[in-house]
């Protein structure tokens, strides 16, 4: 409704469950609360050591100038709009795989938003395909940040979860595509909406 952002959503929900858990139902001792606080300072250790890797990584991206070479080696394979979102849908599932979303967009939009729009991409549609191509790189190995945490919650190991994970994968990839040639799927309501 608009009340709070996400990020206030998730503290006042843990304040409830709080006072869900020990005041009213009391179905938890308040001397369970160190092991609590102690379990959620390693899951989030275990997510920022990702983040300060991910961060490293993009710092030494942009240093080097790899983002800029990419752009011209895109467009010196082909200037088919087919064939050049297939390439950024390779190199954004690639980049999801290694950095978080934040740096990978910042990093990343300036260099392929402008050869999307070369071939006759709306903004709003590369917009959506570059989210929807690194979201599936925080569910993907070696660095995705959501397969570890939702790994670490679960309390099992990351070669345990992504074999079961794959005909998730492939229906993603699927879907992936689908987004990406079909543009009516994504600009439908915008364009109703004049937007």
């Amino acid at each position: 409704m608009g009340i709070f952002t996400a990020v206030e959503a998730s503290g006042i929900a843990v304040l409830y469950t709080m006072l869900l858990a020990f005041v009213i139902h009391r179905t938890m001792p308040v001397t369970a609360m160190p092991g609590f606080l102690l379990e959620t300072a390693q899951i989030t250790g275990t997510i920022m050591l990702l983040l300060a890797a991910s961060a490293a990584l993009s710092f030494a991206m942009a240093f080097t100038g790899i983002p800029a070479a990419l752009s011209a080696l895109i467009l010196s394979i082909s200037e088919n709009p087919a064939v050049v979102m297939l390439i950024i849908n390779v190199i954004l599932l690639v980049v999801g795989c290694f950095m978080d979303i934040g740096p990978a967009i910042l990093i990343f939009t300036p260099i392929l938003l402008p050869i999307a729009q070369k071939v006759g991409y709306d903004p709003i549609h590369f917009g959506i395909v570059m989210v929807f191509n690194l979201a599936i790189g925080t569910i993907t190995p070696p660095v995705g940040t959501g397969l570890f945490v939702g790994a670490s919650v679960a309390r099992e190991r990351v070669e345990r979860i992504v074999p079961v994970l794959l005909p998730f994968y492939l229906l993603l990839f699927a879907l992936l595509l689908l987004v990406t040639y079909v543009p009516a799927l994504t600009l439908t309501l915008p364009r109703l909406l004049d937007l």
